[in-house]
């Protein structure tokens, strides 16, 4: 389980510019929050290091993660993050 810390920082980092982002955000958190690994909160992380548009063109599958947000565990939360 995630410490309230962590938890914190995680959707304070997760307020975005575009409403869009924001929402599917918030919604993944609210419903996964106390559920999340190590591994996926790393993953997130390294998700809200893109801008908003980019974020939002994976969510949206107008692209797939690449480069070094091309592996498993990204892979997994985009697609959770697809379906919120």
């Amino acid at each position: 389980m995630l410490s309230s810390e962590r938890i914190r920082r995680i959707r304070w980092r997760a307020r975005r510019g575009l409403l869009e982002n924001d929402i599917l955000l918030t919604r993944y958190l609210d419903a996964n929050e106390q559920l999340m690994t190590d591994e996926q909160v790393t993953a997130f992380d390294q998700l809200l290091d893109l801008s908003d548009p980019e974020l939002l063109d994976l969510i949206l599958r107008r692209a797939d993660p690449s480069g070094p947000l091309d592996c498993p565990p990204v892979h997994r939360l985009v697609e959770d993050l697809r379906q919120a």
